[in-house]
């Protein structure tokens, strides 16, 4: 099972505004989404008092229909939501599973994520990606 803790000093609702308002900006940028490729929008960093040397990065994923990411791994603690459309995803050694809109998944580092796009061909599909990493880590790094 995994776990992830934080210290009590972090305030569960200080996170969650931080989540709220990268999502809300998230959701003003959509209509400006590129027509093909995926887009990856920054919306928010912040190095975190209470833990030291870590960062909470997030950032909005757009994938237009059909759209995907090569596969990759991430250096961070890395909470995914959904926030339109279908996101397919799959990390090496489970089966591929298919998040809705208001569904999340939690991926620890280092895991390899084989893959990671739109499950539609006809709809775009956006999520919200927070991670939570060492300051100055390499956040995601796609195979060659």
């Amino acid at each position: 099972m995994l776990s992830f803790s934080l210290p009590k000093k972090i305030h569960l609702a200080g996170l969650t505004t931080v989540i709220v308002l990268a999502a809300t900006a998230a959701l003003s940028q959509n209509a400006n989404t590129p027509a093909r490729g995926r887009s990856v929008t920054q919306v928010r960093t912040e190095k975190l008092p209470d833990i030291k040397n870590k960062v909470l990065t997030a950032v909005v994923v757009n994938y237009p229909p059909g759209g995907a990411s090569k596969a990759h791994h991430h250096d961070a603690d890395v909470f995914a939501y959904v926030l339109s459309g279908e996101i397919r995803s799959q990390v090496e050694g489970e089966d591929a599973k298919i998040y809705h809109a208001g569904e999340s998944v939690f991926e620890p580092p280092g895991e390899h994520h084989v893959i990671s796009e739109n499950a539609s061909k006809t709809e775009p599909a956006s999520m919200l990606v927070v991670f939570v990493a060492n300051d100055g880590a390499e956040l995601t790094t796609f195979d060659k």
